[in-house]
């Protein structure tokens, strides 16, 4: 019997161009689980499921195991995921594009060599090797730059406050970035450094307001990061200059930068303090040094929530809070910096819809995926019941502003 808006496991397959076999495997392994089962145990699929497939070939086409595929894809066709999740693998599209034009290119230039010298340049053979692994880090860059841009989503959508995150920041920055009317003086060469900078959104969505006079050097740990940084901000723009290194080892010689800015970044380094020294080194005397955090308020309720759900999930291994909060903040600060002012930005998050949370929860750094994906329908309809007549999130975060 034909069911309406079904298709049987041969329809399916023709649909999507593969076979059966390959049909029944993803069912075997997890992945791909059939929408309805008949009680003689034949499988139906919907336009859901394709959906899905499609996700599953192409992260398999781009290189990715099936074990990577599971912890990377959820069953969810609902337009919000589907937008974001097609962002994201047309970015991973764009980061393989790069890598494969680099080993071309590294290619090319190692055939010349052989051929010119009739010898083999092995340091150039180790570089080839090199880029040709650089697919192992994909999966991580993907998986940062989607959790990412989960948790900027949630904030600059649904936050209370009609100044977001990112301008507010920006406005403190205005303290070392020097008055408007500094452009009118020629001298004015004002040197930025941004540590941690992600995707570059402080900029992104600032960009008509940074001075022509500023030099901004955008810096992260992630090439990953920074080549988001790099398409989201205007090609060929002189003010933006892009260096991968670690905050605890700045390249860069004591006092270049009148401003420097590590937004949500203190708490995720080894070493705090070792970090704090090498700004301070780089850092101008009469210059500022901004860098935010959260309270151990911030977005209470989510954990509250998951925890309901099941007692056992942490949403963080780490209380990032408790190793640089605006608690314990000016404390870790003071042996660097001799004056220091805590600013707090007055924020909530109000929700009605179920799927920018779900999002945001699946984005974490904790163990909720290992409870959650298996229970997904389950834990939708869990989020949905909870918040059928809103649902408010504190939000608990500012910054502190420092000198020398």
């Amino acid at each position: 019997m034909k069911l309406p808006g079904y298709y049987s496991s041969g329809e399916f397959a023709r649909m999507a161009n593969v076979s059966v076999r390959t049909i029944r495997f993803y069912d075997k392994q997890n992945i791909l689980k059939p929408s309805y089962v008949t009680p003689a145990g034949a499988r139906f699929y919907t336009d859901r499921d394709f959906a899905r497939l499609q996700q599953i070939l192409l992260l398999k086409y781009l290189g990715f195991s099936l074990e990577d595929i599971r912890e990377m894809t959820i069953n969810d066709t609902d337009y919000h995921f589907m937008l974001n999740a097609l962002s994201m693998q047309k970015r991973l599209i764009q980061d393989r594009i790069e890598q494969m034009q680099l080993v071309e290119s590294a290619l090319n230039d190692t055939v010349d060599a052989i051929q010119k010298d009739r010898q083999i340049d092995w340091s150039q053979m180790l570089d080839l090797i090199h880029l040709t692994n650089m697919e192992k880090s994909l999966k991580s860059q993907y998986q940062n730059a989607t959790n990412i841009s989960a948790r900027i989503r949630l904030h600059r959508d649904y936050s209370a406050n009609p100044q977001g995150w990112f301008p507010w920041i920006f406005e403190q920055c205005e303290l070392g970035l020097g008055s408007n009317t500094d452009a009118a003086n020629d001298s004015i060469n004002r040197s930025v450094l941004e540590v941690g900078c992600g995707n570059g959104a402080l900029w992104h969505e600032n960009i008509s307001h940074i001075p022509e006079y500023v030099h901004i050097v955008l810096s992260d740990i992630s090439e990953g990061m920074l080549r988001d940084a790099r398409r989201n901000l205007p090609p060929n723009d002189t003010r933006f200059t892009f260096r991968a290194f670690d905050c605890q080892r700045i390249p860069y010689p004591d006092g270049s930068f009148d401003l420097i800015i590590a937004n949500h970044v203190l708490f995720y380094c080894d070493d705090i303090n070792r970090a704090c020294l090498e700004i301070r080194r780089v850092l101008k005397p009469d210059g500022t040094f901004i860098c935010s955090t959260y309270g151990s308020e911030h977005m209470k309720e989510i954990s509250e929530l998951v925890q309901k759900f099941d007692s056992r999930i942490v949403l963080s291994a780490d209380k990032l809070y408790e190793l640089f909060g605006l608690e314990n903040g000016e404390q870790i600060l003071r042996p660097c910096f001799s004056k220091i002012e805590c600013r707090k930005y007055i924020d909530s998050i109000e929700l009605s819809r179920a799927e920018p949370l779900i999002e945001y929860i699946l984005s974490c750094h904790g163990n909720q995926n290992q409870m959650l994906l298996d229970h997904y329908k389950d834990f939708r309809n869990f989020v949905e019941k909870k918040m059928k007549d809103g649902f408010h999130i504190t939000k608990d975060a500012g910054i502190f502003i420092c000198r020398k």
